[in-house]
């Protein structure tokens, strides 16, 4: 069985992570002629995706709601709704909190978390074809599917950020910014979490993604890519490009499902911080949640 360990930045001790539905994702990512049927259904025919998507919209889906969160010791006091006025499955998914339930972190030399999640930090972004077991190559060039975009970030450093079912699924801008439209590359939608991504890193630059550029006045621009996974085609975009915004606020969320969030940043421009890198190095994912420092400006000497 696959077990996959977290380091709880929080209570500083390691963790293992609660995989929604683990059985049925080691039984599409084991590689057999049945499992590769079924991935290939659940992967590129969105059909199936906007199916489960529907039903977990309609009324009576609001029966997994409270199995849900005690499976996954979910904490209702952050939500800005009553557990009861969800309508559905989807509404409870897509939840607002409460405001100041996440401390965000206003210095202006930092950047903060744009989600709740899983984060691997790549101070070079060669550094995360470490994380697949196949050590596959991750193509910068594929992934935005721009070449002077690339070119750009080639020698940069990556944030991963891997949203599990659990989470809260609204993401945040990292800094003060003000952001570009949104560009949609269309994709497959694999699953994102650890038993497909060891297997494949290729599959986030297979999946649907959307990239937005953010101007910042502290720190070069930052690519900031949303990226869908399995049941999760719709990436909903709730900010107005070329508007100024402040580190904290909402830029979108997800739609039900795993899902993942790339920043991209030109070389020495920021440095993360020492314990992510540390786990990192280990190949283990950090859990945190929005508003927490991950970086700093990076200080020339």
């Amino acid at each position: 069985m696959f077990k996959n360990v977290l380091f709880d930045r929080k209570n500083n001790k390691l963790i293992e992570d609660k995989i929604y539905y683990r059985s049925a994702l080691e039984f599409l990512y084991s590689k057999n002629i049945i499992s590769k049927a079924f991935l290939y259904l659940f992967a590129k025919v969105p059909f199936i995706s906007k199916l489960y998507g529907y039903l977990n919209s309609r009324k009576f889906s609001k029966f997994k709601i409270r199995s849900f969160i005690k499976h996954f010791n979910i904490n209702e006091d952050e939500f800005l709704k009553n557990t009861k006025e969800f309508k559905s499955f989807n509404d409870f998914f897509i939840r607002e909190l409460k405001i100041d339930v996440r401390k965000i972190d206003y210095d202006e030399n930092t950047l903060i978390l744009p989600c709740d999640g899983r984060f691997l930090a790549y101070q070079n972004i060669d550094g995360i074809s470490s994380f697949s077991i196949k050590d596959q190559k991750f193509n910068l060039e594929k992934f935005l599917k721009d070449e002077k975009l690339a070119k750009k970030y080639e020698e940069g450093s990556m944030l991963l950020c891997r949203l599990a079912p659990e989470d809260y699924h609204r993401f945040h801008f990292p800094i003060d910014c003000v952001p570009s439209d949104a560009k949609i590359i269309n994709g497959y939608l694999y699953a994102v979490n650890p038993i497909a991504l060891k297997q494949n890193i290729k599959i986030l630059s297979e999946n649907k993604r959307a990239i937005t550029t953010l101007k910042t006045k502290n720190f070069s621009d930052i690519l900031y890519i949303e990226i869908g996974a399995t049941n999760v085609g719709s990436i909903k975009q709730t900010y107005f490009p070329n508007k100024d915004y402040k580190k904290g606020e909402e830029k979108g969320y997800f739609a039900l499902g795993a899902s993942a969030i790339v920043l991209l940043f030109e070389k020495d421009s920021i440095v993360f911080d020492d314990d992510l890198i540390k786990m990192t190095k280990k190949n283990i994912e950090t859990k945190d949640s929005f508003g927490s420092s991950f970086a700093k400006k990076y200080k020339r000497a």
